[in-house]
């Protein structure tokens, strides 16, 4: 499977979640806040998950550190009755229009250093003839699956 097209799979799975990009973590985090929610203290959700009480508290504070594992996170969910869902949300909705984001940003930053040059000169571009070759850059550069566009001095 070539790299365009498998970024429309994704792209299709995950075209339902850009709107849980909103939603935060309960500042207490997701499994307090589930639990509590249901009634349960921490000697229930400890037994259920065959662990001692204290290591409860020990979980819920991974999980508001952030270093708790995604196996810890999952049986968690699951002593809740709970399923974990795990994805990446892109955050210009789409994997192709982040893709197209940095593709034209990179094509910016080529074409400016150009353009600068030719400045120089008294050659440089008219802004709309500056924009339209930056657009044909990036299509270029997502066309040829350039790496330099996901280089770190772009």
């Amino acid at each position: 499977m070539d790299r365009q097209t498998a970024r429309k799979a994704l792209d299709s799975k995950i075209s339902i979640l850009p709107a849980l990009q909103k939603m935060q973590r309960p500042h207490k985090g997701w499994i307090k806040a589930v639990r509590e929610a249901l009634g349960m203290n921490s000697k229930q959700l400890a037994a259920r998950l065959g662990v001692s009480p204290p290591r409860i508290t020990a979980l819920e504070k991974s999980e508001t550190d952030e270093t708790m594992t995604l196996a810890s996170l999952r049986r968690a969910a699951e002593a809740l009755d709970c399923a974990l869902v795990y994805s990446f949300v892109p955050k210009g909705g789409s994997l192709d229009a982040v893709l197209k984001v940095r593709a034209r940003a990179a094509a910016a930053k080529i074409i400016g250093h150009v353009d600068h040059t030719m400045r120089l000169e008294a050659q440089n571009l008219e802004a709309g003839a500056l924009e339209e070759e930056i657009e044909t850059l990036a299509a270029q550069l997502i066309y040829e699956k350039s790496k330099s566009i996901w280089e770190n001095n772009l």
